[in-house]
């Protein structure tokens, strides 16, 4: 099948425009006539007669595209009947995208995903998660516009105790990295501890889950603007490697608003600091975007998200983008000074960031003994993450 050629975008349920491929294989974005400032598609295309044409999908669509055996999974299931390009992927998961744009065939309505509700508790219990986990991605794959390598759908979740549906992300590990849901919750859990935005996670009883709720939508159920920092800075998901925190920190000079930028930036160098204790070297340009309510609203940073200790699994591992030219587990000072030139933060808060996120880490790593002895598949991996974290707080000592 020769796949789907054109697109309706919609922003936050208003039609927005339509992107198609020409046969030159360009992707052209055109609004409609009828657009305003509301159902602008992302903070770096603004509204214009004027399309906007890219060699490649536009970041801003690309985004959500899903990867490893999540896109698999859609495919086998389309790509028979409806071709298994980027169009198709995206109409097909159109309706249930992080942020704020939908995706239509041309003159429909308004998508939407009609999904049934999972019970948190069940999905938290069950005995054999990998069994529910195939279960999950046969139901939940073709609404599931969500992107990253690790195993992962989307689907709606009644709340621990409360009647309320929510949006939930719930992840499942390959062979290649086990027992990634109890790595991911113990470094979301020095996050939390360090006194960074997290969204609400839980792990399941077996440990083979790792649930966490969508910070993209709103209270209200509204879905909130979400742009990663490929978007911001144009590049493809193939490019998520392919960048430095120093183009990261003039993102979020560029695209957070005023009265946000101080703690964004606060944020952003915690979190580096936080990455380089638990060794994690998966800190690319998708894992950091920025949120917001419409494109003529406040612009912050997202939450912190997808944090896990990569030398486990990968014992040479090295931070994900460059950092004055290099990639390794830098020194205190190199941190200070980028601190200090980019960031345009003082001495007294750098070293208080410092100082906050290494007494989570060390608390938070003492809650994974106890772990090892409830679970004992996990003490490899566990055993592993302690000294890698020790090694990690002891490098960004002060008196080192």
């Amino acid at each position: 099948m020769g796949g789907v050629s054109s697109l309706d975008v919609w922003a936050a349920g208003v039609k927005s425009g339509i992107l198609a491929r020409e046969q030159r294989l360009e992707y052209v974005f055109a609004y409609s006539l009828e657009a305003g400032d509301e159902t602008q598609a992302s903070l770096t295309m603004p509204i214009r007669l004027k399309s906007w044409t890219s060699r490649d999908l536009h970041p801003v669509f690309q985004m959500n595209l899903p990867e490893g055996a999540l896109l698999e999974a859609i495919r086998r299931a389309i790509a028979k009947l409806i071709g298994e390009d980027d169009l198709s992927i995206l109409r097909v998961t159109g309706g249930n995208q992080v942020g704020r744009n939908q995706f239509s065939l041309p003159g429909d309505e308004e998508p939407h995903i009609s999904e049934t509700t999972e019970s948190l508790d069940d999905l938290l219990t069950y005995p054999d998660t990998r069994d529910l986990f195939h279960e999950l991605v046969t139901k939940y794959a073709l609404c599931s516009g969500v992107s990253g390598v690790q195993p992962k759908v989307l689907l709606n979740a009644t709340e621990r105790g409360a009647m309320a549906s929510s949006r939930y992300i719930v992840k499942s590990w390959g062979t290649d990295y086990p027992y990634l849901a109890a790595n991911e919750y113990f470094c979301m859990t020095a996050a939390k501890r360090a006194g960074l935005p997290v969204p609400e996670f839980f792990i399941s009883d077996n440990g083979g889950l790792f649930i966490t709720h969508r910070f993209d939508i709103a209270a209200n159920h509204m879905s909130r603007g979400f742009e990663d920092m490929c978007s911001l800075q144009g590049l493809g998901t193939a490019q998520k490697y392919g960048s430095s925190y120093e183009r990261v920190a003039r993102s979020i000079r560029d695209f957070v608003s005023g009265e946000h930028l101080s703690p964004a930036r606060e944020q952003f160098f915690a979190t580096m600091a936080l990455s380089v204790m638990v060794r994690n070297g998966d800190g690319h340009l998708k894992n950091f975007g920025v949120l917001y309510d419409s494109p003529v609203a406040a612009v912050a940073l997202a939450p912190v998200y997808d944090i896990v200790t990569t030398t486990a699994y990968i014992r040479n591992d090295v931070p994900a983008l460059t950092l004055g030219g290099s990639k390794k587990w830098w020194p205190r000072k190199v941190l200070e000074k980028f601190a200090v030139s980019h960031l345009s933060m003082p001495i007294g808060t750098i070293s208080n960031i410092f100082d906050r996120v290494a007494e989570a880490v060390m608390e938070t790593r003492g809650m994974i003994p106890g772990y090892i002895s409830e679970h004992p598949e996990f003490r490899e991996i566990g055993e592993l993450m302690i000294a890698q974290w020790n090694e990690g707080v002891n490098g960004l000592s002060k008196f080192r």
